[in-house]
């Protein structure tokens, strides 16, 4: 399918601003700073979507940690699939390490509590999850979250690392893709 050269007529609305983005993740930088000073911590991101918001974050956090990824995923268009494919695992052993996990968002939850699941199996000292974005609607699993820089409505949003079909993920900000979009 070609798309076209201007992505902002897909958008039907910003949801959250590129300077929103930026602030939020700076005062969030300065609150985990302080909560892993002197800890070392693994900050592990789950690829793809959230490249922009870990890289970002991972920059704010002023204290020595180590980066790792993982990549798992769920989805298929604007649906997941309820079926995990493992992509990449971790490189660095997290037994009796303080592991921050980074997502983009938070939707079903399913992907989430799996990664958490699978984790907290290896023995790390502390797991905590970091998310951009926080889609309570989506929820079809319990599953809490340490730290949300932002809630949003039930929407099908895009940018800042979010795509659909691997597209959008370089807008600078969050916004709603139009249905008619991916209604198709």
């Amino acid at each position: 399918m070609t798309r076209s050269l201007d992505m902002m007529q897909d958008i039907e609305r910003v949801l959250v601003t590129e300077e929103e983005l930026h602030r939020r993740i700076r005062e969030m930088g300065a609150q985990l700073t302080a909560e892993y000073a002197g800890k070392n911590p693994l900050v592990v991101g789950i690829l793809r979507g959230v490249v922009p918001f870990y890289a970002e974050m991972a920059l704010a956090i002023r204290t020595p940690c180590q980066w790792d990824f993982l990549s798992v995923s769920s989805y298929a268009g604007t649906e997941s699939t309820g079926t995990l494919t493992f992509r990449k695992d971790l490189d660095i052993d997290i037994r009796d390490r303080h592991v921050l996990i980074l997502e983009d968002i938070l939707d079903s939850g399913r992907t989430l509590k799996y990664i958490r699941e699978l984790l907290l199996e290896r023995g790390p000292a502390s797991l905590k999850i970091c998310t951009l974005l926080d889609k309570p609607s989506g929820r079809t699993v319990e599953l809490e979250v340490d730290y949300t820089c932002f809630t949003i409505p039930g929407a099908f949003v895009v940018g800042y690392g979010l795509d659909y079909d691997d597209y959008y993920r370089n807008l600078p900000f969050v916004g709603v893709l139009k249905p008619s979009v991916y209604e198709k």
